[in-house]
């Protein structure tokens, strides 16, 4: 797998985008020790590996979990100038301010490294440091007492649909959307190509090794079988590093997702994760797979009004898988749907599109928020812009039905109201109609 293949030579196939935050954490007058954050196998070691690579004369690759060792030389002292010595002896290579990125990987298994970062920014910050690890969001979550202003924070998520186009090659067609000023139908063959080209997204993924397993081999039946071995992978974290009085409901919480998303109302449902299940049994269960990184959470809100997070109900929430691609496996969505029009589009009464959704616009709205009216309308998404709030529909289809929006139009008169599908780029009054795939560049036609 590609994250856990460290000497595995670069291919252009698997660029991605957060490659310039790190060019400015290495530059940044205000760098400290960086950990990068992520669900298992989104590429992270890979990433680290490849920007230390091209990036530095050298760089040093540490893994706690593959190299005991290791621990002894931060359980003996804390002090960056001792463990330096240490480490320059241990690895025969020079660490060298400015010349040398120091990477530990699976850091969560030694947790005097993960202090140590600490007293790296206060007495040696002119070195280049990075971190992560498996399972890293769940053990800074549950660490008391962890020097969060010490260090600096980047969060890698899957291939999103732009990364996607540019691992296929389609650095063109990117680029086309990219350069999109004018809110204008979009040439019919190139919007056809892309409505085909996110469907073949929706079933791969953003997980690299999925992708990769595409790009390499064009088969499908193989990233399914990636897919699976990687959901297999997931069911084995929950076992090693999951609570034992927590692991039965964190498993049934994860197996219930793709039936919370089939029901008509999506809202999370206790009740569907087991018969007279109550939320305070599988609500920390719930909240283990959010800090894992391996689910999303998007809450209703009462008003939208600002600051969003004020009127957020903890107790109302639906969640999300983290990719799509792995939705489609563990679904077992079938394959050869990939060929009809735009059924892939209303899978489980449109909440695979929804999820899809959710993915691309995590990275800039999380947490995320719905809305809902008494049953009679509901509005998938609540987006923040800037001072402004936006309601999204998302539609599986293209139809024009708008219902939703209307009711919320009625209550509260914004300026913008926003609506993906299959459709073509159109303002049509002040309803935006955007295609799906350009979901994650939605910002740019926001008004400021």
């Amino acid at each position: 797998m590609i994250e856990k293949d460290p000497s595995k030579p670069y291919t252009g196939e698997m660029k991605r985008d957060l490659y310039k935050n790190l060019l400015e954490w290495k530059s940044s007058p205000r760098r400290k020790p960086l950990i990068l954050l992520g669900a298992r196998q989104v590429g992270k070691t890979y990433l680290l590996e490849l920007f230390g690579k091209q990036e530095f004369a050298n760089y040093i690759y540490l893994n706690f979990e593959q190299d005991k060792e290791l621990k002894k030389f931060f359980q003996k002292s804390l002090k960056p100038s001792d463990i330096l010595e240490s480490l320059e002896i241990y690895t025969e290579q020079s660490i060298e301010p400015g010349n040398t990125l120091l990477l530990f990987d699976e850091i969560q298994e030694c947790p005097e490294a993960l202090n140590s970062l600490k007293y790296f920014q206060e007495e040696a910050s002119e070195l280049h440091i990075t971190a992560a690890g498996s399972l890293l969001g769940v053990k800074l979550a549950n660490t008391a007492g962890f020097p969060v202003g010490k260090v600096n924070f980047l969060d890698l998520t899957p291939f999103s649909f732009c990364e996607f186009l540019t691992a296929l090659g389609k650095n063109k067609l990117r680029e086309h959307l990219e350069n999109i000023q004018e809110i204008a139908p979009i040439i019919e063959p190139l919007h056809n190509d892309l409505l085909d080209l996110l469907k073949k997204y929706m079933l791969i993924g953003g997980m690299p090794e999925a992708i990769s397993t595409y790009i390499n081999s064009n088969d499908l039946p193989a990233v399914r079988k990636v897919q699976k071995e990687i959901l297999q992978a997931y069911d084995l974290d929950f076992i090693k590093h999951a609570p034992k009085e927590k692991l039965m409901r964190i498993s049934q919480v994860w197996q219930s997702i793709p039936k919370q998303l089939a029901k008509e109302n999506s809202k999370f449902i206790f009740s569907v994760v087991r018969d007279g299940a109550r939320g305070r049994e599988y609500e920390n269960a719930v909240q283990w797979l959010f800090e894992a990184g391996l689910i999303l959470k998007s809450y209703n809100i009462t008003a939208p009004k600002l600051p969003l997070p004020a009127y957020g109900d903890t107790n109302a929430f639906k969640i999300f898988m983290l990719d799509v691609g792995l939705l489609a496996a563990m679904c077992d969505v079938p394959i050869k749907v990939i060929v009809a029009e735009n059924e892939l589009f209303s899978e489980f009464n449109g909440a695979f599109t929804e999820n899809y959704v959710a993915q691309a616009i995590a990275p800039k709205h999380n947490p995320l928020y719905y809305w809902t009216s008494e049953g009679i309308a509901e509005v998938d998404f609540i987006l923040r812009h800037e001072a402004k709030i936006y309601p999204l529909e998302v539609k599986s289809g293209g139809s024009r039905r708008k219902k939703s929006l209307m009711v919320y139009d009625q209550k509260f008169k914004p300026e913008l109201l926003l609506r993906a599908s299959t459709m073509n780029f159109k303002l049509d009054g002040k309803v935006l109609n955007f295609p799906l795939y350009m979901v994650g560049m939605l910002e740019r036609y926001l008004l400021s």
